[in-house]
């Protein structure tokens, strides 16, 4: 199983901070935020990551994280040409993924409990993919997903009325076949393919799972939430915490 982490887009929701840099090289506690994502892959026994991002911050990045000798893993880093979403950035993964599984972390996301469990649980799927969801009190920034008992009927895109308060969370699990749907899938009003398309395919598919994360969490994407990032990774030094069961 492979990882991927997403750490492009323009950040503009965090200008002027992102003018100079990358919004996922800014501080969250101790460290720069895509420590945490890094972190996670490695707790879940990943450790062979492939990062996305921009042209404009690549240099950065690779600066910054290096080979992956002081993390325990080893890094492969693609440029993303132009922000055209989430599933355009996934599918520069496809040589990488080399047919194994994957799993997806965008870049902003910050938990403070390890996905280990989670990634166990997909490891022992036989097919399709699964997803982590939230509660959230400001759905319509999510992805938003419809439940019917335990399974997710629907997700829908930053919905005006929203039909749950779960979120699809920027951490995703997919098996191979994931790379043929993105190429199925038309880009939106703006010219981007996002992320939930794919999702809903695996759902026409009943192939979909979820599990509901546990700890705290947040993507750091706002000045808000960036605050909020920041003093839950002060508040355990930027550790992972391992859950006991």
């Amino acid at each position: 199983m492979k990882g991927v982490i997403l750490a492009g887009g323009r950040g503009t929701r965090l200008y002027p901070l992102t003018k100079v840099t990358n919004k996922h090289l800014l501080p969250v506690g101790k460290e720069p935020m895509i420590f945490n994502p890094v972190k996670q892959l490695i707790f879940a026994g990943i450790t062979d990551i492939m990062v996305v991002t921009g042209k404009e911050h690549m240099g950065e990045i690779v600066r910054l994280l290096g080979s992956g000798r002081d993390f325990g893993c080893d890094f492969t880093f693609k440029v993303q040409e132009e922000p055209l979403g989430i599933a355009n950035a996934l599918l520069l993964a496809e040589n990488f993924a080399r047919g194994e599984k994957i799993v997806v972390i965008l870049g902003d996301n910050i938990a403070t409990h390890s996905i280990k469990k989670y990634v166990d649980r997909f490891r022992q799927q036989k097919e399709g993919a699964r997803v982590l969801l939230r509660k959230v009190e400001d759905p319509e920034r999510f992805g938003i997903a419809a439940l019917d008992e335990l399974k997710i009927v629907e997700i829908e895109e930053k919905p005006l009325y929203p039909k749950s308060q779960y979120a699809v969370i920027g951490i995703y699990m997919y098996d191979e076949k994931v790379f043929d749907i993105i190429r199925q899938i038309r880009p939106n009003a703006h010219g981007e393919y996002e992320i939930t398309p794919v999702n809903n395919f695996y759902i026409s598919l009943n192939q979909l799972y979820y599990d509901l994360l546990e700890g705290e969490w947040t993507d750091a994407g706002t000045f808000e939430s960036l605050a909020y990032a920041n003093r839950i990774m002060l508040e355990i030094d930027n550790k992972i915490i391992v859950s006991e069961d």
